[in-house]
């Protein structure tokens, strides 16, 4: 017996298999087209589904015994579609532009504050129910011929099972769930003029729309039994992948975008949360929350920075046998040793995150001479990723977190210098897990549970999380760090009017 997982990302998907025991057994991938012009950012949903197909495929004729297959996905997008589940018009990314005014006319409704008291979400333009006013508004003829309104999760699974369901996480992204209720709220729904029948039914995270259909197996490849799960939205599904079940732990994802997902073990502090833009989001276990506290460039920049600035230690790199990123630490460190770098790097370079949410804002990188290095920049952009973790970390303090280890998962938990810095800077021992790829085992885990290869969760992360290397926290670098960052939480006040 064969346990899949499907994560549906922006540009592109995979599906995962293991096996009962959790073993990791083999993976496929596609990618897709994303469109974006200077009034939109749309996703072609057939070309989606279509990779879709391909991956499941992929994996069906390799591993004949798939018994459960988990659906997780990105959030906010959605498309309307006929009966049938056929799109009827190209869906609005969370990025595009349209909804601005829209997400005004529902703060003048009801009121910021009282939206996030409904739904967990400081009011926003990224969400969900601001794009399908604008839909209703400016193309009426769709709208009014829609029966669903699918996310990326309810509605592979519908095309799956003929089931529409969508698991409460994924449908707070909405900003139209109660997260109280858990159900849609029709305080909002009323206020928007959206109509409530189109939205899929809200069920728990990890629950199965039962069998998949035969005309999907035909296309997929995928035996008739086989039991499709509604997982989650896709950092939900990290967290349970790296293990974080309660509030003592949290999660470090360090990917293209650092986030940082604590656990509530009871609701958290609405207004205080409404202060950072943080997200509360219904999480696994009933009565239970995760809040996402992300910047948009966590390896997104340690990218730019090789790629830009590091072309001839990239050559040099490869004549050691050592990858660019190895390279350029080792030389930090052999010129100045194990301390704080004299740059200040303010992330932001593809806008700002959590807790600012401000798109205008921009990288910046202070303190450069003629003598400044790729390495010393590079040193640089990692400590700025660490110190904005940092901020967010000092913003959420008084909402009810209480984690006293971070699990890490992403390429950039493979970076001992990088973890190092993070429970240097935060004062918290960092665990890396061994997985890459957190929301992947996520899924298969919730996937076993759903289908009884697992008896619960506890039982799945002792065949499927594995714990690394634990990195604890120097106190004294500690406080050469809070040295520094009393100077970079100034940095954005000091350069957002510039730019």
């Amino acid at each position: 017996m064969k346990i899949a997982g499907l994560d549906i990302g922006t540009t592109g998907c995979k599906c995962t298999v293991f096996d009962e025991q959790g073993n990791y057994l083999g993976k496929a991938y596609r990618d897709y087209p994303v469109r974006r012009a200077v009034g939109s950012h749309e996703i072609d949903i057939s070309v989606m589904m279509e990779g879709v197909y391909a991956v499941i495929g992929e994996m069906a004729a390799a591993f004949p015994d798939i018994a459960g297959l988990g659906v997780t996905s990105f959030g906010e997008t959605f498309v309307l579609t006929d009966g049938e589940g056929t799109p009827l018009h190209p869906a609005m990314l969370y990025t595009d532009p349209r909804g601005s005014q829209e997400c005004q006319e529902l703060i003048e409704h009801l009121g910021a504050r009282d939206i996030a008291r409904i739904t967990g979400l400081r009011p926003h333009e990224m969400y969900s129910i601001c794009k399908l006013m604008w839909m209703k508004k400016q193309e009426p003829e769709i709208y009014h011929a829609a029966e669903h309104v699918f996310l990326m999760e309810d509605y592979v699974v519908f095309h799956l099972t003929g089931k529409a369901q969508i698991d409460y996480s994924l449908a707070s992204r909405t900003m139209a769930f109660d997260i109280h209720a858990l159900d849609w709220s029709s305080e909002v729904l009323a206020a928007a003029g959206i109509d409530r029948k189109l939205f899929s039914v809200c069920v728990p995270t990890g629950s199965s729309a039962g069998t998949i259909l035969p005309e999907a197996a035909e296309k997929t490849g995928l035996p008739l039994g086989t039991q499709i799960v509604s997982i989650s939205h896709d950092q939900v599904a990290a967290a349970v992948g790296a293990g974080a079940f309660d509030g003592s732990v949290a999660v470090d994802g360090a990917g293209t975008v650092e986030c940082l997902t604590p656990i509530y073990d009871e609701m958290p502090d609405i207004d205080r949360m409404y202060e950072g833009y943080f997200s509360v989001v219904p999480y696994v276990f009933p009565g239970t929350y995760v809040a996402y506290a992300f910047s948009y460039t966590g390896g997104a920049l340690i990218q730019w920075c090789v790629e830009q600035l590091a072309n001839g230690e990239q050559e040099q790199a490869g004549k050691q046998g050592l990858s660019v990123n190895e390279l350029l630490e080792r030389s930090y460190l052999e010129a100045h040793g194990d301390r704080p770098g004299e740059l200040l790097v303010l992330p932001h370079f593809a806008g700002a995150a959590t807790p600012y949410m401000d798109t205008g804002s921009r990288g910046a990188i202070l303190g450069l001479t003629t003598e400044s290095t790729a390495a010393e920049i590079y040193r640089g952009c990692m400590e700025g990723v660490v110190y904005e973790m940092y901020l967010n970390y000092q913003t959420l303090s008084g909402s009810g977190i209480h984690f006293e280890k971070l699990n890490a998962t992403g390429g950039g938990a493979r970076s001992a210098v990088w973890m190092q810095m993070k429970a240097d800077v935060l004062n918290l021992p960092i665990t890396a897990l061994k997985t890459v790829d957190a929301g992947t085992v996520g899924s298969a885990m919730l996937t076993g549970v759903a289908i009884g290869a697992f008896r619960d969760l506890n039982e799945a992360a002792k065949y499927m999380v594995e714990e690394t290397v634990t990195y604890v926290p120097r106190q004294d670098m500690h406080e050469k760090y809070m040295q520094v960052y009393e100077r970079y939480r100034r940095v954005y006040d000091a350069v957002r009017p510039l730019v």
